[in-house]
């Protein structure tokens, strides 16, 4: 999943302290810190429907409105939420049955038609859902999706074949079959990801088309509901959903305080007008353990941070340049003096955190070599200028900053970092094919398999695919693992597909992540996992 990161100015710390513990003077302390009201920070979101929300702002607020039909445990295996039970003998056909009691925050029963509906629009080609790639594998896709047969863009593109897809049947209230084109062992795990939430019956306009102002205040079934509406670039509220069947939460709500810069997310935090930083910005790793002592802390991630080439630019179309500038780059240099050893180089195209990694199978494309990446570049005709273009709501300046200085000297370039307002914004640019150079990205795991850092980000039209590239061998390998009987089978393949990434070099491996976050003293018990969202469920106030 795509990500990053939001400007809000702090107001009375005392006013803030009260209103965040829920205090009002005396009563019981229990009480109080059961009705708590939470501030988390996060960056603008791009989205909130569910099958059109592909970055880690949106998902984070997601994440407490709706309830997942499975979530991971700490060894990044699946286990029911939502489901009653996920089953498939032949790994091609998988019953899902629900649990009795769930309900939607307008007191909707949750049933099979809201995920077979939710899913047929997420799968449907003409509604542009970014997370529509991740039903490709059901039956009948292929004929929900359409192209303009003269290159001229989706609006001239005919209707597709079909509406719904034909690997959904409903078999009662409670339960529906899902019908794979080909058999996938890892399927229970992707249905954990943000695209296969359901969706009402209130948040259709018609069959098929979502009301326009759905998105504004999304109907869940998870263990919060929304409060009022979306409130853009300022914040997004969301209370305790009292008829939610499952885990309760142990705070009454949750304000997700938009920022646009991650600084001025640390200093509402030292001010007393923030509750949690997911984030410690760059310019803060070195005050932040003292600032913060024993809520300072750190948590492993799957964080993968690289830039892309788009290949629609033809500065960057010969494999010799993009090899010769990640060649060029220092990366323990940058983690060690930018992000003083809270990030790790990254030499592998995935995350440590999935089976199937391996160290340097980047190989030496991701090895420092300055001398030989000046040669190269100079013999393949490179940019005489560069362009690296990042959101500035995440706190990247100072590392592109760093590359591009690295750049500049070890290839005789110009190079400058442009910094586009929010996440978002550079999203949009980039799906328009606009002219942003070099784009930074980063990546969260959607569920925990090597197969998710492969498809979704270099898979011929994959969801995150937003360089462009295609190789057809990389393309078949992706699948044949999918397609593998067994787990252990299945990266063998994938190993094979990353291999072809080492060698064709559409990205640059840069760095891999941790959890660096802090809180305030008005709360405890702060985790952040792996997909780098806040533990909602785990969070409580002091008093």
């Amino acid at each position: 999943m795509r990500g990053q990161f939001p400007l809000k100015m702090a107001v009375g710390a005392t006013a803030i302290m009260l209103l965040a513990a829920g205090c009002s003077g005396g009563g019981d302390d229990e009480t109080s810190a059961a009705d708590a009201l939470v501030s988390i920070g996060i960056g603008e979101p791009q989205h909130l429907i569910p099958s059109n929300t592909t970055e880690s702002n949106g998902a984070e607020v997601l994440a407490a409105l709706f309830s997942p039909l499975v979530d991971f445990d700490a060894d990044n295996k699946p286990y029911t939420v939502a489901a009653e039970s996920v089953e498939s003998t032949d790994n091609k056909v998988w019953t899902v049955k629900l649990k009795d009691g769930y309900t939607f925050h307008n007191g909707e029963k949750v049933g099979a038609d809201n995920y077979i509906n939710a899913w047929n629009h997420a799968a449907y080609g003409p509604n542009g859902n970014g997370g529509s790639y991740f039903m490709e594998r059901v039956e009948g896709y292929k004929d929900l999706q359409s192209e303009d047969p003269d290159g001229d863009g989706p609006q001239k593109a005919p209707d597709p074949k079909a509406k719904t897809l034909t690997g959904l049947k409903k078999v009662d209230d409670l339960t529906f079959t899902v019908t794979l084109s080909e058999p996938f062992s890892g399927w229970r795990s992707v249905m954990g990801y943000t695209t296969f939430y359901p969706l009402p019956a209130a948040a259709w306009a018609s069959e098929g088309v979502l009301k326009e102002d759905y998105e504004q205040a999304p109907i869940g079934n998870g263990p919060f509901k929304i409060k009022g509406t979306w409130q853009h670039d300022s914040k997004i509220e969301v209370e305790r959903y009292d008829a939610y069947p499952g885990e309760k939460p142990k705070v009454g709500g949750v304000t997700y305080k938009i920022y646009q810069e991650q600084t001025a997310q640390y200093a509402d935090l030292m001010g007393g007008a923030l509750d949690v930083v997911t984030q410690i910005p760059i310019e803060n790793l070195a005050t932040a353990p003292a600032d913060l002592g024993d809520r300072f802390k750190t948590s492993s991630n799957s964080v993968f941070q690289f830039v892309g080439f788009p290949t629609f630019l033809s500065q960057y179309s010969k494999v010799e340049v993009r090899k010769a500038i990640s060649m060029a780059i220092n990366r323990k240099e940058i983690t060690d003096n930018v992000f003083r050893g809270s990030q790790t180089p990254a030499t592998s195209f995935v995350s440590p955190a999935v089976a199937g990694y391996r160290e340097n199978s980047c190989g030496e494309a991701c090895t420092y070599d300055p001398a030989k990446a000046k040669a190269a570049y100079d013999a393949a005709g490179g940019p005489k200028q560069i362009k690296i273009t990042y959101n500035a709501d995440g706190g990247h300046k100072a590392w592109v900053d760093a590359t591009c200085n690295q750049l500049k000297t070890n290839l005789g370039v110009d190079c400058v970092g442009v910094g586009e307002p929010k996440f978002a914004d550079l999203l949009t640019k980039v799906e328009n094919k606009e002219d942003v150079g070099m784009i930074r990205l980063g990546w969260i795991m959607d569920y925990p398999l090597m197969e998710n850092y492969l498809g979704p980000l270099y898979g011929t039209g994959g969801s995150s695919n937003y360089y462009g590239y295609s190789n057809p061998e990389f393309d078949n390998l992706v699948k044949q693992g999918s397609a593998a009987p067994t787990e252990d089978e299945a990266i063998k393949l994938w190993q094979q597909a990353e291999d072809i990434l080492a060698r064709d070099m559409p990205v640059i491996p840069l760095r891999l992540g941790q959890n660096v976050f802090g809180h305030s003293e008005r709360v405890k018990n702060v985790e952040v996992d792996k997909f780098q969202k806040v533990e909602i469920l785990k969070i409580e106030a002091t008093s």
